[in-house]
């Protein structure tokens, strides 16, 4: 375990250094491309009626914000990250940070979200209690479980997860915090027949990411077509 941690957190550190040195109006032009050309155009994307995207940080990662836009217009409801702090479950001391996707309804919505620490637009303490969660029913999950929060309509049909890097087995490195993790663990949960998608980000080759048991990757259909293609993003 100790061995893969440190060898995650190596590659980390050496992903870091290659997508900060990437000019600015390089990424942007591939984000444009990614998101018009790729996405949008894909017909898992356009039937999808409930997304789920990651708001981005201001540099080193695709921007979602023409993905939240895109989407927006097309009247599809969108579902983006809220990151609280839980009770923790029996085996643990302290309490724990998860994330729950709770409905963003409008751009003006968006553009109005306050930017954490790391400059991600986010949703505020006292804006949650009333928002729909995609695991149904409205608010944060109330604890540390898998269970469904209630109500009638929950689930994804498609989401847009982050990740540092991908390798050409499909598996995904995060930034270290397995919020996606679990994540994803609640979602198989509770929407089995689902379909979920990441886009391909940057790409190291053959090389291939070490994984924990508890990390999960997935790939859309479109991506295994090209997958020995290269990308930054």
């Amino acid at each position: 375990m100790a061995s893969i941690q440190t060898a995650k957190k190596e590659l980390r550190q050496r992903m870091r250094c290659v997508l900060q040195s990437l000019p600015p109006e390089a990424i942007a032009a591939q984000c444009a491309k990614i998101t018009s050309e790729r996405l949008c155009a894909l017909p898992e994307y356009q039937q999808a009626q409930r997304i789920g995207v990651y708001l981005s940080m201001p540099a080193g990662e695709l921007s979602t914000t023409a993905i939240v836009q895109d989407a927006l217009a097309r009247g599809k409801e969108v579902f983006i990250p809220y990151i609280h702090r839980v009770e923790a479950e029996p085996a643990q001391s302290k309490r724990v940070s998860v994330m729950d996707m709770l409905a963003l309804t409008s751009m003006a919505e968006f553009e109005a979200l306050v930017p954490d620490r790391w400059g991600i637009p986010s949703l505020q303490a006292e804006q949650v209690t009333d928002r729909d969660n995609c695991f149904g029913g409205q608010g944060v999950s109330p604890r540390r479980t898998i269970e469904s929060t209630g109500g009638d309509r929950h689930g994804l049909d498609l989401i847009v997860m982050p990740g540092m890097a991908f390798d050409t087995g499909f598996r995904r490195l995060g930034h270290g915090k397995g919020y996606y993790d679990y994540f994803l663990t609640r979602f198989s949960k509770n929407e089995a027949q689902s379909k979920s998608g990441t886009l391909k980000m940057p790409f190291l080759g053959k090389k291939p990411t070490p994984l924990r048991r508890t990390n999960r990757h997935r790939t859309h259909k479109e991506t295994r077509k090209k997958k020995e293609e290269k990308s930054t993003f």
